[in-house]
């Protein structure tokens, strides 16, 4: 059995990568970090088609937490106020807004700081963060 968590993250993904080492740099969360890619997925119980639609956090006892539980997880093992902020991330009506912005963000990341094609989450419908006939700047 691992003795720590374990965050998987899709290190193909320039925006998924730029985002890991910002956390591992600022928050520090106590867990081993890994891509995907380069992770052996199976003895975690993790298929590659999950670890490619959203960041995870697998358990040392196995349990794995996906998109925004997997942020709070992350956020709850750094302690101190990331771990409030982690708390509040599990809250109702907190965690639905949180999924919600997960998906937002994971479906639209090639467009985002980093990103490229190779972000794009596999038959992900892209999202808008605006209605197609809405004007923006």
């Amino acid at each position: 059995m691992r003795m720590r968590p374990v965050l998987i993250f899709d290190g193909d993904c320039g925006f998924c990568t730029m985002s890991v080492d910002v956390v591992q740099r600022l928050v520090r969360p106590r867990c081993e970090v890994v891509a995907w890619q380069h992770a052996d997925l199976e003895p975690l119980g993790v298929t590659e088609e999950r670890a490619r639609h959203e960041a995870l956090w697998v358990t040392p006892i196995g349990r794995v937490y996906g998109g925004a539980r997997a942020v709070a997880k992350v956020l709850l093992s750094a302690g101190g106020v990331w771990s409030v902020v982690g708390a509040v991330l599990t809250l109702p009506p907190v965690r639905w807004v949180a999924h919600g912005v997960y998906r937002l963000v994971a479906d639209n990341r090639e467009r985002l700081p980093g990103g490229t094609a190779a972000c794009a989450v596999p038959g992900a419908t892209t999202r808008r963060a605006w209605p197609a006939t809405a004007r923006h700047p």
